[in-house]
């Protein structure tokens, strides 16, 4: 993956070209202001960015301040492991990351010294929505991220709009006829939202995601006819799709489409009712959606 840019110890001499005169006296300046600021280094490297100077001898503009969040302060990067690995252990979940390590720095001022001369095009790049620094002695370490997006699964909709939307993919599948495994199955009228259906698929993802299992029976021995009576549904036929890990309605439809059982049970034509649910486990390193699927037809 990525690995830190060194850069050796000491100062270093700043290239400046035929405009030279102007650029140095601009660094000098910068320098001195920079210096005389009893600020951290992530304070100078935001200061440099509201008002920089040229960039390899080219005027540069101001860009928008980067966040600081205390992971990236907290990142220790050392030979073999991976810069993005490192970042996220740390607890910042990153999409890009850029490192640059210092040597012989003996505060903030002579850091971003260092670093204007050499790295100012990272300074101030847009690339990038964080950064962090962490310091040993004269040895810095800054690391420039990007976040990476949320998972997809904690941007689903609320329960009313997903149940809805579940209930709308079942409904388009039914309206074709399909072959579930070994089964063909002829087109089927539109199943109907029951919320009673829709609290007991609720109940059974809530329960899977507390205790973490799968399964359609749950760890005391309870069922799915069991679950639909105790929301108040006095069914005639009852039946029950779960799904694990899927990041939306669409995807979850599809995937029971997929198997000839969960396929059957969309498209039993005995069926006139339904509600879903999903639950969200958000303790392990990734977030997991459990989703139920109850199917019911009434007394």
């Amino acid at each position: 993956m990525l690995a830190a840019d060194p850069l050796p110890a000491g100062r270093v001499n700043l290239s400046i070209r035929q405009s030279g005169a102007i650029v140095f006296l601009l660094g000098m300046a910068l320098c001195t202001a920079l210096r005389a600021q009893p600020a951290s280094l992530t304070g100078l490297i935001n200061a440099y960015r509201a008002a920089p100077p040229p960039c390899d001898g080219r005027p540069s503009r101001r860009v928008a301040a980067l966040a600081t969040p205390a992971a990236l302060a907290r990142v220790q990067l050392g030979a073999g492991m991976l810069l993005d690995q490192v970042i996220e252990r740390a607890g910042y979940p990153v999409a890009r990351a850029k490192a640059i390590s210092i040597a012989g720095a003996s505060d903030a001022a002579m850091a971003m010294d260092m670093l204007a001369q050499t790295y100012c095009r990272t300074l101030l790049s847009t690339q990038y929505a964080a950064v962090g620094a962490g310091r040993s002695g004269n040895n810095w370490l800054i690391v420039f991220a990007q976040p990476a997006p949320p998972p997809a699964v904690l941007l689903l909709p609320n329960l009313d709009d997903a149940g809805l939307a579940v209930l709308a993919a079942v409904n388009t599948a039914r309206a074709s006829p399909a072959r579930c495994g070994e089964h063909d199955f002829e087109a089927a009228a539109p199943l109907a939202w029951n919320g009673a259906l829709g609290e007991a698929a609720l109940a059974h993802s809530q329960d899977m995601a507390l205790q973490r299992y799968f399964s359609h029976q749950d760890k005391d021995g309870g069922t799915v006819a069991e679950r639909a009576l105790g929301a108040g549904y006095r069914w005639r036929r009852i039946g029950e799709n779960i799904a694990f890990g899927q990041e939306s309605a669409a995807e979850v439809v599809a995937g029971w489409m997929a198997s000839p059982g969960h396929c059957a049970n969309i498209m039993n034509p005995h069926f006139t009712d339904m509600g879903a649910a999903y639950t969200i486990d958000t303790r392990g390193e990734l977030p997991r959606a459990y989703w139920t699927q109850v199917f019911g037809t009434p007394r």
